[in-house]
């Protein structure tokens, strides 16, 4: 038994979430996604992926998936060209208080309403919603489609699939960076050792941590894309193979290489039914 790893568990498993996103916000024990760390270097990254198949930020409409309730990436995109950004979360609400330290250096795009700062509405679209709800309320479709380690704390990654799909534009595309370790992050791979039961009723931290492995990520998206692409980023396989034994079959695809996928990079176009 890995005391270690469960009592840690136990404990995220029942934190409040409002406790959870003020960690998040002030860094503390919890680390925020790169979004909210380095939004620059995640800008960078993602116009990486799109260069390297030929495509670019400049005069695209982009949707954010999970964006953390901070503006730095939105406005970092349309400084890096975008023509237009919507950002969408279903759990945080905008940070109203770092989002006003941003004005002085994107005057152009932010104001004060009624003591809060808001973007310029035909600039940027900033939406506290579950984006399965979106899909009906008649937001444009977008270019790009963008998120990071969002897409492994999802609850109906299915469901969500299919309204990004149903928000792209028939030449969209998507780029979902995706952290398969248990969060945990020094047992990468305790998370696969435990039944579904167990995971849910006591492990599976507020947040959520839905457990899909590599193959899953890939027939879902191909359910609802033409063309799907999936680098891998980081594989662990010393953790993995000592993990192993223990890891549960249903998640075990016997191929160890894939196995021991930690992180990807998972890129979608043609969006089925556009």
């Amino acid at each position: 038994m890995n005391l270690a790893y469960l009592l840690p568990r136990l404990a995220r498993h029942f934190l409040p979430e409002g406790l959870v996103r003020f960690l998040l916000r002030r860094s503390l024990i919890i680390r925020p996604g790169l979004e909210t760390a380095d939004a620059p270097a995640a800008i960078r990254r993602y116009a990486d992926v799109l260069a390297a198949g030929g495509g670019t930020l400049k005069g695209q409409r982009v949707l954010v998936f999970g964006y953390g309730g901070r503006f730095d990436l939105g406005l970092g995109l349309l400084e890096a060209g975008a023509d237009h950004v919507a950002l969408v979360e279903k759990y945080a609400p905008p940070d109203d208080a770092h989002n006003a330290a941003l004005m002085p250096n994107y005057g152009a795009y932010l104001s004060m309403h009624e003591g809060r700062p808001r973007p310029d509405p035909a600039r940027m679209t900033v939406l506290q919603a579950d984006i399965r709800e979106i899909v009906s309320t008649g937001l444009a479709p977008a270019d790009v489609v963008l998120s990071n380690s969002v897409y492994e704390h999802l609850d109906d990654v299915d469901g969500v699939t299919r309204a990004l799909a149903a928000l792209t534009r028939p030449d969209g595309r998507h780029i979902h960076f995706v952290d398969l370790r248990d969060h945990f992050f020094k047992y990468p791979f305790e998370m696969l050792c435990y039944s579904e039961r167990v995971w849910r009723g006591w492990l599976n931290p507020s947040s959520n941590h839905n457990r899909y492995r590599l193959r899953d990520y890939r027939r879902t998206f191909e359910k609802y894309f033409a063309r799907v692409g999936i680098e891998v980023l980081a594989r662990e396989q010393t953790p993995f193979e000592s993990a192993r034994p223990r890891i549960r079959p249903e998640f075990l695809s016997g191929e160890s290489r894939e196995d021991s996928v930690t992180l990807i990079c998972l890129t979608a176009s043609g969006p089925r039914g556009a």
